[in-house]
């Protein structure tokens, strides 16, 4: 077998759930080795959360929080706090291999569904200028399933077409697929839409690796919880103030009840009604112990922190980092807001892990069970544009 070193880099990198799949992946499959060479994101928490956990392991006091591109060492190790707008991309270091889980802002279903018309859909494009330079020889992109149906379908097409063909010449061997993360081992139904690209020239095919690779996973959330029990000195493991008002709301929710659910309007008093018109189904919601969270979100207002199945709380940021699948050690930088934005917008670590595990098993030479892709890219690419 022959070994191989990836050098990769990461737009939109986030705190690091991307990178740590990549890099437990890599740890597992044999002749296969992972340089972690620099990463981009805007928000200054995140790339202090990045560089300590991601960075500082492997390149100790040479890994570097820089401000442009032309700072990162050219040994790697560097993650650049800078706006993707102003980021100079030629000036990042040569890499094998990239990640981006582009912002998903205008493509979620939660939102108003904008996509390209909106200020982040269009953010795709700077990875697409990251395969024009660097021409990796494979790249891994994550968005929301909202993905697929934004612009009427117009947007998802372009996004594949300029993956595809990045620049005159090169072309990369596309394979997308709607990943529900709760069948690879998190314990979370978190559903996204990843894309894999292999550069045409590389004599290997990826294939989407089978849930039944996890199936023996406990992905309960009591489990996910409890298993090992949270020390209190956890890092991020603060908990919040609940007020006399939102703790005798949640007393009347058993466990998967949120604030508008029939049985607990019915006995809940008058006075701890919602009055609202929208009623979102995760405010105030309880988790079900014996089944994977609801998703894990990174912002919104009183009612949006997901909630103990029996305790009356909110949870706390180190137990949606466990929902996350991040690690006990992997520590947050920052205060209690932009924790949570983080955990929220990262990609599970478990999930990221199973993607990667499967590509870098692919160019091992290392058979692994597999599934169709449930994304047909022939029919989106063959859609007429309006």
């Amino acid at each position: 077998m022959t070994s191989q070193t990836f050098r990769m880099g990461e737009l939109f990198s986030g705190p690091g759930g991307m990178a740590l799949g990549a890099k437990l992946a890599a740890g597992s499959v044999e002749g296969i080795t992972l340089r972690h060479m620099w990463a981009n994101d805007y928000d200054l928490d995140t790339c202090e959360t990045y560089k300590k956990n991601i960075l500082e392991p492997a390149y100790g006091q040479n890994a570097k929080l820089v401000k442009s591109a032309d700072d990162v060492p050219s040994y790697g190790g560097g993650v650049v706090h800078q706006n993707v707008h102003e980021l100079d991309i030629d000036s990042l270091g040569e890499i094998d291999g990239f990640a981006f889980g582009f912002p998903c802002n205008d493509y979620s279903l939660v939102g108003e569904w904008k996509g390209l018309k909106g200020t982040y859909g269009p953010l795709y494009s700077y990875g697409v200028a990251v395969l024009a330079s660097k021409q990796p020889k494979w790249f891994v992109a994550e968005n929301v399933s909202g993905l697929s149906g934004a612009n009427e379908g117009q947007a998802f097409k372009q996004i594949l077409e300029h993956l595809q063909s990045p620049a005159e010449g090169l072309t990369y061997k596309l394979v997308p697929h709607l990943y529900s993360f709760d069948e690879y081992g998190v314990p979370q139904r978190r559903k996204r839409i990843v894309i894999v690209g292999i550069r045409d020239d590389q004599d290997v095919d990826f294939q989407v690796p089978s849930p039944e690779l996890y199936k023996d996973f406990d992905v309960s959330a009591k489990t996910a919880l409890t298993v090992p029990p949270l020390a209190v000195t956890a890092p991020n493991h603060d908990f919040a103030r609940q007020t006399q008002r939102v703790i005798e709301r949640l007393s009347y929710l058993r466990p998967g009840e949120n604030a508008f659910s029939p049985r607990a309007l019915a006995v809940m008093p008058k006075h701890l009604h919602i009055n609202t018109k929208t009623t979102i189904s995760s405010t105030y919601k309880r988790l079900e112990p014996n089944k994977p969270s609801y998703t894990v979100t990174g912002a919104g207002g009183g009612g949006s922190h997901m909630y103990h199945w029996v305790l009356d709380r909110a949870l706390t940021n180190r137990e949606k980092a466990r929902l996350q699948s991040f690690p006990d050690d992997f520590t947050f930088v920052g205060k209690k807001e932009s924790v949570r934005k983080q955990v929220g917008m990262a990609v599970p670590v478990q999930g990221a892990e199973a993607i990667f595990t499967a590509l870098f098993r692919t160019f091992a030479g290392i058979p692994y069970p597999f599934v169709n892709s449930n994304i047909e890219l022939g029919k989106i690419l063959s859609l007429t544009t309006k």
